[in-house]
């Protein structure tokens, strides 16, 4: 080697240690500085906190699990409700054990974690192209249900599909398709909204389809949701205001005059009005007056869990339609005001979803969880307004608490879009494609 590639070597490792020894010193100075750096806000001194990584939940774990304890009470509730259900003369021939609708409602509720898991899966755009084929199946459902020996019929309603092992019951599937089908024709008519004969009279057209269908059977109760439910989409999708009062108008009128050609439709209206009757305590108002007694016996605390003594054959229906009633009388006012408490926050938090989703521009997606919070408060304040004497009696269960296999299955179902919503609204806010 020359001695010019000697000196040059010799001056590259001498300029590379110089280059360690400071870069050293440098890096010294930078671990000596606190980790804590002092920030001066108007002549305060605030010290900066350590950093924590940000975790974003995949999905609404706050309304999952209120969705679980309502679910969890409910079984318990009906179990505790259905207990002496064997010892019934209505249910000798059936020879019931006592574990009967515990059984059957727990199946339910596998199932329908089963199918709320599967529509959890599926994204919203696929919900959006489906929901008209899923409003027509409804309707097919609701004529089905009709025709003899298809449907079934139990107490002079036929509402029920026998499936073998359990009951369909087509009207509960017909909530869950009117949301979607509301809310996907809000998109498509969005830009003629204000234009009542191209905009609300088709909606209305297919109301009154369902209508028809559900009072053949009759069930006015489902009804009446569906019609809820309807109103709240256009409405919440930027309907008219004056025209959406017209609407609610005609449909007070509609349903004021089905009462008055229904004799004992008008019955029910007297007996809620007067209960307390020896006519009405003894007909019509018997179940209301039984589940005022049931309440007003659980006073404060209750009498605890299985202490009912309504539901030993007093009061009819006790594990479906008056399942607040036996709640009232075991855990009191402060069982009654939980489970409101928990539906107000659930039904609260639904609708803060659906709007997250609007601000997101996702039109189809805030309507549908608003529709399905639509859905459950209206159905929660009818059931509770029943059992708590301030509306007339009607047939509606108490969403995710009451027995009935449809109707947990299509509730389960129907949170489980939600929460896909919230999910799809949390990967957009991270700057992610749905």
């Amino acid at each position: 080697m020359n001695s010019a590639a000697v000196a040059a070597s010799n001056k590259g490792q001498r300029t590379g240690g110089l280059l360690r020894r400071l870069f050293g010193r440098a890096r010294e100075g930078v671990d000596a500085l606190p980790m804590h750096l002092p920030v001066h806000l108007g002549g305060a001194g605030v010290t900066q906190t350590r950093a924590e990584p940000v975790r974003v939940l995949g999905f609404d774990q706050a309304l999952l699990w209120v969705t679980v304890a309502l679910l969890a009470w409910g079984l318990v509730m009906v179990y505790s409700a259905s207990i002496a259900i064997g010892d019934n003369p209505r249910f000798a021939r059936a020879n019931y054990q006592e574990t009967y609708f515990l059984v059957r409602h727990s199946v339910s509720l596998v199932v329908a974690f089963v199918a709320a898991l599967l529509a959890f899966q599926v994204p919203m755009r696929n919900w959006e192209r489906a929901a008209p084929w899923l409003f027509i199946a409804a309707l097919l459902l609701l004529v089905a249900v009709l025709i003899p020996h298809v449907g079934r019929s139990v107490n002079g309603a036929r509402r029920w599909i026998p499936l073998g092992i359990t009951n369909f019951q087509p009207s509960e599937l017909a909530k869950l398709a009117m949301v979607m089908y509301a809310a996907s024709y809000m998109v498509r008519k969005m830009e003629i909204k204000e234009r009542f004969f191209r905009a609300v009279l088709p909606m209305g057209i297919a109301v009154v389809i369902v209508g028809m269908l559900l009072l053949a059977e009759p069930d006015m109760g489902a009804f009446m949701v569906i019609a809820v439910i309807a109103m709240g989409i256009l409405f919440l999708g930027g309907v008219n205001a004056r025209m959406f009062f017209v609407i609610s108008a005609l449909v007070v009128a509609a349903f004021a005059m089905m009462v008055a050609s229904s004799p004992w439709r008008r019955e029910r209206i007297f007996a809620y009005l007067d209960p307390w009757s020896e006519t009405n305590a003894l007909g019509k108002g018997y179940q209301l007056s039984h589940s005022l007694i049931a309440i007003g016996r659980g006073e404060i605390f209750g009498v605890g869990l299985g202490g009912s003594v309504e539901k030993l054959h007093w009061l009819p229906e006790a594990h479906t339609d008056f399942l607040l009633a036996v709640i009232g009388e075991e855990f009191g006012l402060v069982g009654v005001l939980t489970v409101i408490v928990l539906f107000l926050w659930m039904t609260r938090r639904i609708m803060h979803i659906g709007r997250q989703a609007i601000a997101l521009d996702r039109v189809f997606s805030g309507l549908v969880a608003q529709g399905v919070g639509v859905w459950i408060g209206f159905q929660t304040f009818i059931n509770m307004g029943v059992n708590l004497g301030a509306l007339p009696t009607k047939g509606l269960t108490l969403p995710l608490m009451s027995y009935g296999g449809s109707a947990i299955i299509m509730n389960l179902v129907a949170l489980a879009v939600v929460l896909r919503i919230d999910y799809e609204n949390r990967v957009l806010m991270r700057g992610g494609r749905v």
